[in-house]
């Protein structure tokens, strides 16, 4: 018997389906075979991530011991200025979270591996890091699946298009504080954006 193909349409009008898939990304690390490429677009899905992000945040303010690197990190600008973020072309946009995402999966990485040589690591900030450094790869994966990084690959006048903008921190809670702030807003507002421009 020949398997019935798998039609996108019906995910859509299962909620209760998407939300589940979603309750399993964070632990497998990618999108499960067979989700939807627009998976994204339930705000479930990436409200899931943001309340992991901010849980962690809230965990490790006020922290001292166990929570400062000893070296800086690298992270994306997460400020937006609404009015030029409108005006952007979607391209650059994508350039803006790709590279943003790419940047902060290798801050949460550079940040597992300084707990990880730390004399007592706890196992809370350690369970924490861990399940950032797994949600991070769901994201790329779901933003691959919506297109992000072929919009990504060749923006419009990308030679003259300004370098992303990064600082440094060097405390857990600083990271996880970008780390949130990125997903409430830059991540947001292009999912946004392209999740309306498919449904046009």
């Amino acid at each position: 018997m020949k398997a019935e193909e798998t039609d996108p349409e019906r995910w859509e009008e299962c909620p209760a389906l998407l939300l589940l898939l979603s309750l399993l990304l964070p632990p497998l690390g990618l999108p499960a075979l067979g989700a939807p490429p627009r998976l994204i677009c339930d705000s479930r899905v990436l409200e899931r991530y943001i309340l992991e992000a901010r849980e962690a945040e809230n965990v490790t303010m006020g922290c001292a011991e166990g929570c400062s690197f000893g070296e800086n990190v690298t992270v994306p600008d997460t400020k937006v200025n609404f009015y030029s973020w409108k005006r952007m072309e979607v391209e650059q946009q994508a350039v803006e979270v790709w590279q943003g995402l790419a940047l902060l999966s290798e801050a949460i990485l550079q940040g597992q591996a300084l707990l990880a040589n730390s004399s007592q690591p706890s196992e809370t900030l350690r369970l924490h890091v861990d399940k950032a450094v797994s949600s991070l790869r769901s994201l790329t994966s779901l933003l691959r699946a919506l297109g992000a990084q072929k919009e990504a690959i060749s923006p419009p006048d990308a030679a003259s298009a300004a370098p992303l903008r990064t600082f440094a921190v060097d405390t857990l809670c600083k990271l996880f504080r970008i780390y949130s702030n990125f997903l409430r807003g830059k991540l947001k507002l292009y999912t946004g954006e392209a999740c309306r421009r498919g449904d046009r």
